[in-house]
Formats: structure tokens, sequence, C-alpha cells
């Protein structure tokens, strides 16, 4: 199962990007995807979850109303919208899914990344 993250970029604060991760090599329905960040010298952060059932994302509270996960089952693809950026979340940020029968706590698979960089 191959993840490819891409959408990262420079905006300015206030500003919004769209991240998407495309999966190849497995049967997308049936993962739970997320979206992960990590930025320089913290941990790394759940920020968005989508189940393979679908239902209601899970956002932590840090991005709740500000960011907006999404998923294609037709087109394979998990897209993460994120608006009224703040330097804060300035972070590479990575997509994984999760099969069905791995533990909740992780994920399975991982994309290598992509840098987002909010200037002030």
């Amino acid at each position: 199962v191959q993840l490819q993250a891409s959408g990262g970029g420079l905006v300015q604060a206030g500003g919004s990007l769209r991240l998407s991760c495309l999966t190849s090599g497995g049967t997308f329905s049936s993962y739970t995807m997320g979206w992960f960040r990590r930025a320089q010298g913290k941990e790394r952060e759940l920020i968005a979850a989508i189940a393979w059932s679908g239902g209601m994302p899970y956002y932590p509270d840090s991005v709740k109303g500000q960011f907006t996960a999404s998923r294609d089952n037709a087109k394979n693809t998990f897209a993460l919208q994120m608006n009224s950026l703040k330097p804060e979340d300035t972070a590479v940020y990575y997509c994984a899914a999760r099969r069905r029968t791995t533990t909740v706590s992780k994920y399975d698979y991982w994309g290598k990344g992509t840098l987002v960089t909010v200037s002030s």
C-alpha cells in the first residue's frame, strides 16, 4: 500500500491550503484514514481521521472548526482542507491508513509527508 500526500507549501497567516492523499495498492474503502502533523521539536499529532465506515470525522480541539477532512472512496483519496492558517500550524503533514483489524491507536501505512509553512 502506498500513500502519496501533496498540496503543502508556503502560505501567509490567514490563508488556506488543501492537502490530498492518494492511496494505491490496497482497498482504500476498508481503511480508516488519518492526517497527522509533526512540528519541529514537537510530538506527532493526530489532527483528523475518518473511519472506513464513514461517519463524522474526528478532530482534536486544536484544529476543530479550522480543518475539514473528507474521503472519496471512488478516487482513493483523502483530503484535508485547512483554513485560517496560523504560524503554529507549520509542520510536516502525513497521511496514514489503518486496516480494520489493527488496534485503534496504530496506523499501518504512512505517506512521506508534505511540508506546510505558514508565515506571519
